[in-house]
């Protein structure tokens, strides 16, 4: 009994209704000729704070896709490593330098061939332990065995099934088939539309015993880095697929349960394109309002520990500093007294940096405003 799309006989022989697409694919590429633009105008100081953000926020969804989250500290100090950006302070853990490692060289390497052993050390670099939490999987190489892959979302005990993918027996020949294509289709297939094939093939098969979902998501970077032709992201869309994470499974099961004809997946990928495209504007505002703040009061003789809570609020954004700053927070943080904190927080506050809010023990800062769209 066919029950999914690889055991057609036509798979994987795609097709798609090419009108349905006319129009999203025009928006797709609307925005993203209006997002180059605007990256290139940045200046290369902004452009790399840019290119940091969005690896960031890439490294991090990624992993929160599959259930996992990452140290947001940690996460900043591999990319600022990575693109010889000062880290000093911030911690280093070597799980998420590999798994930056994976997605820079998938976009900074495009142009290098795409082999198994390419995607055996990726999938390796995900599980230098050899270990997925307390489960010891196969590495380096493609899944064995005759336990059935399925793909799951959910929290444990409440795992819903989305489909199964094929038995692993096939995988050497699948993705055999998988690469013959990625070097045949660079060019003649549409670049974004060549990238929703992967990212939908690749899943499918699932070669690996983990890490799939990250490795599938990092060749569509890939896909689209040789498309644009830019060799750092200037948009997440991990990011995105994390916020649309619940329609994202939907329309992969439609589909995996659906024939070959993928329409629907290639239309709802491209609206996620356009709305990771939007994302990553909001993200250049903040890279812009936080170059505003600094150019606003750098005539300021602030210290190290003003600097370092300051640059804290920053990334955080409006109202991402839980419970705002406090006395208490400030100097846990600078690993200062109380009575330091309070001053310093008071100069700030009288300088105009910091905006008061509350009175007596309930007092806690934000910073004051710098644009009327990001600050108030």
């Amino acid at each position: 009994m066919v029950r999914y799309i690889w055991q057609r006989n036509e798979w994987p022989g795609f097709s798609w209704d090419a009108e349905q697409l006319l129009v999203p694919l025009s928006e797709c590429r609307l925005a993203q000729g209006r997002l180059m633009t605007r990256v290139a105008g940045l200046g290369l100081s902004l452009e790399l704070q840019a290119q940091a953000e969005i690896l960031v926020e890439e490294t991090i969804k990624t992993s929160a896709i599959e259930g996992e989250q990452l140290d947001p500290r940690s996460v900043r100090s591999s990319v600022a490593r990575r693109l010889g950006i000062p880290t000093a302070g911030l911690p280093v853990d070597r799980r998420i330098d590999d798994l930056v490692s994976v997605l820079m060289d998938a976009t900074q390497n495009c142009d290098s061939p795409l082999s198994a052993e390419r995607l055996w050390g990726w999938q390796a670099a995900l599980f230098p332990s050899g270990y997925s939490g307390l489960h010891k999987i196969q590495v380096g190489k493609w899944r064995e065995g005759t336990e059935p892959m399925r793909v799951i979302s959910g929290p444990i005990g409440r795992e819903r099934v989305h489909f199964e993918a094929p038995p692993s027996g096939q995988v050497p020949t699948e993705m055999e088939q998988f690469l013959t294509w990625w070097q045949e289709s660079r060019g003649s297939v549409e670049g974004i539309i060549r990238a929703a094939l992967a990212h939908f093939w690749f899943v499918t098969i699932h070669p690996f015993d983990d890490g799939n979902g990250r490795l599938a998501r990092a060749l569509t970077d890939m896909a689209l880095s040789q498309d644009d032709l830019q060799r750092v992201r200037a948009y997440s869309l991990s990011a995105q697929i994390m916020a649309d994470r619940e329609d994202y499974y939907d329309i992969l099961e439609r589909c995996q349960k659906g024939t070959c004809d993928i329409t629907p997946w290639l239309v709802w990928f491209l609206g996620c394109f356009s709305r990771a495209i939007r994302r990553s504007e909001d993200i250049l505002d903040g890279v812009f309002s936080r170059s505003e703040f600094w150019r606003r009061y750098d005539h300021l003789k602030l210290t190290d520990r003003q600097k370092k809570v300051i640059n804290r609020l920053l990334e955080e954004g409006p109202g991402g500093f839980e419970g705002g700053l406090t006395t208490k927070k400030y100097a846990s943080m600078t690993h200062t007294s109380k009575g330091t904190a309070f001053r310093e927080l008071d100069q700030l506050y009288e300088w105009g940096v910091l905006k008061r809010i509350g009175k007596g023990r309930g007092v806690r800062y934000e910073l004051a405003i710098v644009r009327e769209d990001h600050y108030t």
